[in-house]
């Protein structure tokens, strides 16, 4: 299997806001993760969600969340 490194393109402050870009991502074919989803739900104010992506989909993705 072939090890592939994850690069955090964003935080959010909740998980829905997470949850949104990852279907954006989804939807042009990007697949991603959402790193401490569970805790910053329990901890919203100090744990954001963060949003991972494979090294190679990292600049198109920042490109499209940022938008």
């Amino acid at each position: 299997m072939k090890e592939e490194k994850l690069v955090m393109i964003s935080e959010y402050d909740s998980v829905t806001e997470a949850e949104m870009a990852k279907s954006l991502l989804e939807s042009a074919g990007i697949e991603s993760v959402i790193g401490d989803e569970y805790m910053s739900t329990v901890y919203p104010a100090g744990i954001p969600a963060r949003l991972f992506v494979r090294e190679e989909d990292a600049a198109t993705a920042r490109v499209m969340v940022e938008a």
